[in-house]
Parts: C-alpha cells; structure tokens; sequence
C-alpha cells in the first residue's frame, strides 16, 4: 500500500517528502515515458488522479488511462491531491509542462 507520486514540474512537493527530482529541461522526462518506465517495476493496485485533468488536459488522461489498462483509477479535487503527496513514500519531479500531469500510484503485491 506504499505510494508513490509521479507529478509534472509545477506540482508543489512537500518538505518532508522523498524528492526525486527527474527534471533536466521543459519536456524531459515526460509524464507519460516516467510513468510507463515505472509500471515496468512495480505492481500498482489503484491510481490516484485529479478531477481537474479531465477537463484540462484530456488527451493525457487519455494516455494515462490506456497505459494503466485494468487498474482502478480514483479521481480527487487537485486541493485533495496536493494534501494526499503528504503520504506518498516518494514523489517524482518530470520535466512535464502540462496541467494536471500528476498520478500517485498505490503498491499492490505480485501474488
């Protein structure tokens, strides 16, 4: 039931949370690709989004949506997102420049 957090590069990041701060320049790594490369890993239960990303950034939703298959995907208010990162075991910083390119993923278990 770990979480993780994987966010664009405007999400505001908790003090006491685990950065890792992917970033190198507008664009790199994307959303998408960082996403993607860490469903290669890890065994994910259920996803967390926000509301917001519905309307303001449908085509990512979209993407997001079609690479997690099956999983249960919640949806939140961005305000109840920012306060949730405060529970993720770690969050990760993308160089993603669109709005509302964020997803906490929760751990399931391989068995």
């Amino acid at each position: 039931m770990d979480r993780i957090v994987i966010c664009d590069a405007g999400l505001p990041i908790p003090e006491e949370a685990i950065r890792i701060d992917l970033a190198l320049k507008e664009g790199t790594p994307g959303f998408l690709e960082t996403v993607e490369t860490i469903l290669i890993e890890m065994q994910v239960e259920r996803a967390v989004i926000a509301d917001e990303i519905s309307e303001h950034n449908p085509q990512v939703e979209a993407s997001l949506r079609k690479i997690l298959g099956d999983t249960h995907i919640d949806k939140i208010s961005h305000e109840q997102f920012k306060l949730e990162t405060k529970h993720a075991y770690a969050i990760v910083r993308t160089g993603e420049f669109s709005p509302y390119a964020n997803v906490m993923l929760v751990a399931g278990v391989v068995f």
